[in-house]
């Protein structure tokens, strides 16, 4: 089953060098790394997802390090990196206007819950600016706005492992509400926190059941 042309917004997890925007941060590298055992494209959980459907990566909006909401690591990151800024600069762009887009794979959250940026509250109506700062509200209104940005797209919630219950939960919660298809996925291995080969597999396979 192909899944067309395929978006990614995505963090450290999805990234792979040369297959990021330019000027992006960058995890996993053509080279050894001690972090993890992940060197080869056909290793990451998103190159083998779309080798096996015959689909077509349209663009990989991945950044290393990058929070959901506007609170990252250094505080406010709402005009440089976090999913909430790049969703609204290709949206002002026309991006979504300018391509087809039949697929898209939202996989963040790690680092909102390693920066221990603010859960804030579930809320679908009524999200504020300051709202955007915390976790859960900028998740809803993510999802929200790509809903009516990509009316025809089919969108899958990539949900981590080792999250905080609050994320966890209120992830399939906002993206149940909205009509996308939460993945929560019961086991990734690991290494400095982030997926080895073995573990860009378990996220392909637990991806591929719930298509």
């Amino acid at each position: 089953m192909s899944l067309g042309n395929v978006l990614i917004f995505g963090d450290s997890y999805s990234t792979f060098e040369g297959y990021i925007p330019k000027g992006y941060n960058c995890f996993y590298y053509t080279y050894r790394r001690d972090v993890t055992d992940v060197t080869r494209l056909e290793e990451t959980w998103w190159h083998q997802v779309l080798s096996e459907t015959g689909s077509t990566l349209l663009l990989n909006d991945s950044w290393s390090g990058s929070t959901v909401c506007n609170t990252g690591y250094g505080g406010d990151c709402s005009n440089y990196n976090s999913f909430i800024y790049r969703f609204e600069k290709y949206k002002a762009e026309g991006f979504f206007k300018e391509n087809k887009v039949d697929t898209v794979f939202v996989f963040g959250g790690t680092n909102d819950n390693w920066a221990n940026s603010p859960l804030g509250e579930v809320k679908f109506d009524g999200i504020t600016k300051d709202d955007l700062f915390c976790v859960l509200p900028a998740m809803s209104y993510l999802l929200k706005g790509l809903c009516k940005a990509l009316p025809n797209a089919k969108i899958y919630c990539l949900i981590n492992t080792d999250l905080k219950n609050e994320i966890s939960s209120g992830y399939n919660e906002i993206a149940r509400h909205y009509g996308v298809t939460p993945i929560q996925f019961n086991f990734i291995d690991k290494q400095n926190g982030h997926p080895t080969i073995k573990g860009m597999t378990d996220i392909k396979n637990q991806v591929l059941a719930k298509l």
